[in-house]
């Protein structure tokens, strides 16, 4: 008898400590997380964290635009902005630089920054997808694997953006 008393508290502790186990999510200020790929806060659409100055786009890997990239436009290019997306994890939005009826870059206005785990998916995903818009020209673009929520974001404001310039 006495062995089954100790066994069910044991049992009983060992359960206890199991289910008060709290895991931790990194949690990273913005501020703490904007560095390397030129800034990645969500308030980078009201103040530049673009990587160009408005020339040329540097193709830096990992890197990819963030925030508007319309002020001083080169002549005939035009800036269409996307509808903001709603995911499981935020926010995304996205801007179009078109020329001649060609899209001829792509800048990231809002993405998900709650976590740093966020930030990275952000920093994994965004350079692909951007390529693909490139490379395609529209928005049949494949999802990136590992950031299936924010590459439907990204591809429903592509969408809007396409669609507002047609």
């Amino acid at each position: 008898m006495r062995r089954v008393i100790l066994a069910v508290a044991g049992t009983i502790a060992g359960l206890v400590a199991l289910l008060s186990f709290k895991s931790h999510v990194p949690s990273a200020p913005v501020a703490a997380t904007a560095g390397g790929a030129g800034g990645t806060s969500s308030s980078s659409s009201s103040s530049s964290a673009s990587s160009s100055g408005g020339g040329q786009t540097e193709v830096v890997p990992g890197a990819f635009p963030q925030g508007s990239i319309a002020k001083n436009l080169p002549a005939g290019e035009t800036a269409v902005n996307g509808k903001v997306a709603s995911t499981a994890y935020g926010p995304v939005q996205i801007q179009l630089i078109k020329q001649s009826g060609k899209i001829v870059k792509v800048a990231v206005l809002v993405q998900p920054t709650n976590t740093l785990h966020d930030v990275q998916i952000g920093e994994f995903a965004f350079p692909k997808l951007i390529s693909e818009t490139l490379a395609a020209q529209n928005g049949k673009i494949d999802a990136v694997s590992g950031a299936t929520y924010t590459s439907a974001g990204y591809i429903q404001s592509l969408q809007s953006a396409l669609d507002k310039r047609s």
